[in-house]
């Protein structure tokens, strides 16, 4: 774990249209690619974004991705790059979805997935309910990938409000974090900034974390905002609430750096619960 990588967050704004929403990620990537990125972090939801869970579940990509995977493989391996899909809409066996992040390496190979652990089941302050249990299947294993600069720690969305995930992560070697999210506007605006700046203090590592932003079909609107908050805390990336690229250098040594100033990690203690 040390050296300099330049990353980069695609924001995106995907609609229902897969083929645009493929070809707006392949140019944000060549582009991302040409301004010196190693290492590129997408949103979830990246190839399909609609509020209607009928049009996602008719939409779905098969068990094995197709035709989403062959085309996200290709493009890493034509640009030398390490991609991170932030999630890809899966058909399962038992009728929901896998809500799946997808890490290619720069030679075209799958080199992790992770599917999301936590269901988004809530009510927005506008009162409008979202049940995303009802559709899609949660995952049920932590992942940390190998990567060229160290373990990524792959999560999504609504994971980041389980702080014991991250430090799970981080406790096993995890020094980047990814939370691809497509955010609500409404939580996002009170939660986002604040979560994603916690997760990174309490775990001493680099958050990536690329967002959704603007109107998507079916009524949902995504707060944006894609985020690269190093092991302090400090906001080096804040791609606003449009579309567009959002670049970091990371000092891959500066986890070790605040690791050894701060050892919270290593001061877990175990504790009996509160008595009720």
């Amino acid at each position: 774990m040390s050296g300099i990588v330049r990353i980069a967050c695609l924001q995106m704004n995907a609609g229902n249209d897969f083929n645009a929403n493929l070809a707006a990620l392949v140019a944000m990537a060549r582009e991302a690619a040409a301004g010196g990125a190693r290492f590129l972090f997408t949103p979830e939801y990246v190839l399909m974004m609609d509020g209607s869970g009928r049009v996602m579940r008719e939409r779905a990509l098969d068990a094995a991705g197709e035709p989403a995977l062959p085309e996200l493989t290709a493009l890493a391996r034509s640009l030398g790059i390490w991609l991170l899909a932030g999630s890809l809409t899966l058909k399962s066996d038992d009728g929901r979805l896998f809500n799946r992040s997808v890490l290619i390496t720069a030679e075209g190979a799958v080199a992790a997935t992770y599917d999301k652990i936590h269901m988004f089941d809530a009510t927005l302050p506008s009162g409008k309910s979202i049940r995303e249990s009802s559709a899609y299947r949660p995952g049920g294993r932590a992942v940390i990938a190998d990567t060229p600069w160290g373990g990524l720690g792959m999560t999504v969305c609504y994971d980041l409000r389980f702080p014991q995930l991250y430090r799970a992560l981080a406790q096993r070697g995890a020094v980047m974090l990814a939370i691809p999210s497509s955010f609500q506007r409404e939580t996002g605006k009170a939660h986002w900034h604040t979560l994603v700046r916690a997760r990174a203090i309490e775990n001493a590592g680099f958050v990536i974390a690329p967002a959704m932003c603007g109107e998507h079909p079916g009524e949902r609107a995504t707060y944006g905002h894609s985020l690269v908050v190093d092991p302090w805390g400090e906001v080096l990336a804040d791609g606003g609430d449009t579309p567009g690229i959002v670049y970091a250098d990371l000092d891959l040594g500066r986890v070790e750096k605040v690791r050894s100033m701060l050892p919270s990690l290593e001061h877990d203690r175990p504790f009996a619960p509160p008595e009720v």
